[in-house]
């Protein structure tokens, strides 16, 4: 990919959308093409297929569908098109992502079994497989493999096995970490994940999908249709029928998203999720060094969110923190917490151990500002 010109470098902390390459931004300078020409419909069909390359998905039995929005749409579709009538869909909410799907639940007035926990710790696995022993009405669970609001990183794997033990099927939220953490579909008994562009494959924001699995796709043919454009059997019949978007794709998000794969790919699983690992090191070294304290225990962290929380003296001004190192190039995030003041430090796009490293310079400059001296004492 030609770069005419060096762009400037941000880096994002935020939960997303994330730090891209140059050639992620310039694939988007294309010549304009209608979406329904062969050489874009076979763009779509390749992409799909690494889409379910990227989880180690069987192309016999799973499926990408995209769809046109950012993640929350796809979080739509499933609610909205796996529950038959009469049945249930049980949330495992520990999070604000998974609260989320309990919420879309009640828009389409799907029954949902809310099963809440805290959002500083992991699901009590006792209370699902009980809840899903005793209540055979429930034909769909979700989780979020990875809370973006905490950082906690849930046992998917267990949840997957008690869904499938009880006839349910698995959808799963892995919008952080689809293209980051290492995922097998299959070993980690999903049937059905989400993510979007401009999460860990470092694409930019328009498009977001679900791998899932054809079987189930083609049985919710026939359950209610609770929504036109958000269908999951008619996006997926169109793309099976004939390669192409039922409705208009968003053309140059989708040439960005054939880079952000082909760059994945390039990098590879495993060192991209070693250099992810050593960005969430190197955050956890910088806030020991200041004597900020993190929320979440580290042991059920995902490594790509850190929950920090902030000084409860009344010195502490996020936005402050933020403005400032906004100037620096750096983007924060505030927490997604009630009761406790928190501030997000997030490593999902193509950042480096020593862009965190240059963070910290910076951080330590503001909160010297503020008046803190460091290390800030317990």
């Amino acid at each position: 990919m030609e770069i005419v010109k060096p762009v400037k470098r941000n880096v994002l902390l935020n939960p997303g959308p994330a730090t891209t390459s140059d050639a992620v931004k310039y694939a988007q300078v294309v010549p304009d093409i209608c979406p329904r020409e062969q050489e874009f419909v076979d763009i779509m069909t390749q992409v799909r297929q690494d889409l379910v390359k990227v989880v180690h998905g069987d192309p016999e039995k799973y499926s990408a569908v995209i769809f046109t929005g950012s993640g929350t749409i796809v979080q739509d579709v499933l609610v909205n098109s796996l529950v038959p009538q009469g049945k249930k869909i049980c949330v495992v909410n520990n999070g604000a992502y998974a609260a989320r799907m309990v919420e879309i639940a009640g828009y389409y007035h799907i029954p949902c079994v809310d099963l809440k926990f805290p959002a500083t710790g992991l699901p009590d696995l006792a209370v699902v497989k009980e809840t899903l022993e005793k209540d055979k009405d429930i034909a769909v669970v979700a989780a979020v493999h990875h809370e973006t609001g905490t950082g906690v990183l849930n046992p998917i794997r267990e949840i997957g096995r008690m869904a499938h033990d009880n006839g349910a099927v698995f959808m799963v939220d892995t919008i952080s970490t689809y293209g980051l953490m290492p995922i097998d579909i299959a070993a980690q008994n999903i049937d059905f994940l989400m993510s979007s562009a401009q999460k860990g494959l470092a694409g930019m924001t328009g498009a977001s999908w679900t791998v899932g699995n054809i079987a189930e796709i083609e049985k919710c043919k026939d359950y209610p249709t609770r929504s036109y454009y958000c269908n999951l059997f008619m996006q997926y019949d169109f793309f099976d029928r004939v390669g192409e978007m039922h409705f208009t794709p968003p053309v140059q998000t989708m040439y960005a998203l054939q880079q952000a794969v082909k760059e994945y790919f390039e990098e590879g699983e495993q060192p991209r999720w070693e250099r992810l690992t050593k960005c969430w090191e190197a955050i956890h070294k910088g806030l020991e060094e200041m004597g900020l304290k993190t929320v979440i225990d580290k042991d059920i962290q995902g490594r790509l969110v850190v929950t920090v929380q902030a000084p409860e003296d009344g010195r502490f001004d996020f936005f402050k923190l933020h403005d400032h190192c906004f100037e620096k190039g750096f983007t924060i995030y505030p927490g997604k917490m009630f009761g406790v003041e928190t501030f997000r430090l997030c490593n999902l796009g193509l950042i480096t151990e020593k862009d965190i490293q240059d963070f910290f310079v910076v951080a330590r400059e503001v909160f010297q500002e503020m008046g803190y001296t460091l290390p800030i004492a317990s």
